[in-house]
């Protein structure tokens, strides 16, 4: 069971979208630079299909995209939560997935994600908007992932 913590409206996670980012707690990766320390813990309520939609309802006019921040310790929930938004917005809003682990599951399938993030935060390496960054940013184009990371880039 995926469990979120918080959500806000940002502009900086993906280039040229208005996001909704959902943080997911109980995070498995144990990054040791982790930004978010606290969505390694158990907390936060139940997401479900009726929180979601219920989301979409709110927000749908203010945002082009909705982003799952973690879920790495149930990755085909994060699948299963990014379709239904596809099928609730009848294909209207992006869906993203921001990753700490190097690659993606063997068994995920892309083509419910408009973006995909991988890698874990490393202070030496910096942030997505270094060009020393050990993180990547992909746009998914006929079920294949291009690397946008340099759209962070200034």
């Amino acid at each position: 069971m995926l469990k979120y913590v918080n959500y806000d409206i940002v502009f900086q996670e993906i280039p040229n979208e208005t996001t909704l980012a959902i943080n997911i707690s109980n995070c498995p990766n144990k990054c040791k630079d982790c930004h978010s320390p606290f969505l390694k813990e158990d907390i936060g309520r139940e997401l479900t299909k009726d929180f979601l939609f219920n989301l979409l309802i709110k927000y749908e006019k203010s945002i082009t995209c909705i982003c799952f921040m973690g879920g790495d310790s149930s990755p085909k929930e994060i699948e299963y939560f990014a379709n239904y938004v596809q099928t609730l917005s009848k294909f209207k809003i992006k869906t993203g997935w921001y990753s700490g682990k190097e690659k993606l599951p063997k068994d995920l399938s892309i083509e419910n994600f408009h973006y995909i993030k991988l890698g874990e935060y490393k202070e030496k390496y910096g942030s997505l908007k270094f060009k020393t960054t050990n993180q990547r940013l992909y746009k998914i184009n006929n079920n294949k992932l291009e690397d946008i990371t340099h759209m962070f880039w200034r």
